[in-house]
């Protein structure tokens, strides 16, 4: 059984950034999702086993960055130019193989997730 626990979440302003952290083990591919109030869960960012891979949603490329350091056992995701719809509850996953997916199927064990709140 795999655990993922999420930290780093909290409430910022507008424009301001944040870093998720995950503590994970094991050789796969690790995934960020979120879920807003009333909304279902989105794919945000994905990185392979090496690091050397990653995908992002549309809506934070260019501002979210997702890395990983092995040595570690730790995912990050780094949180840039914070928007108001930005705002959910972050869930980190790990994948079924060592590339990264988009897909919720991909991913067998999930976090508990950490409150991301971006005030405008």
């Amino acid at each position: 059984q795999v655990q993922l626990v999420e930290s780093g979440g909290g409430l910022v302003q507008a424009g301001g950034s944040l870093r998720l952290s995950c503590a994970a083990s094991g050789r796969t591919s690790m995934g960020w999702f979120r879920q807003a109030p009333g909304k279902e869960r989105e794919f945000v960012a994905a990185v392979s086993w090496s690091g050397a891979t990653t995908y992002y949603a549309d809506s934070v490329k260019g501002r979210f960055t997702c890395s990983r350091d092995n040595a570690k056992n730790t995912v990050y995701l780094q949180m840039n130019s914070l928007k108001p719809e930005d705002t959910a509850v972050y869930y980190c996953a790990a994948g079924t193989a060592s590339v990264p997916s988009m897909r919720e199927s991909n991913y067998h064990y999930w976090g508990q997730g950490t409150q991301v709140t971006v005030s405008s």
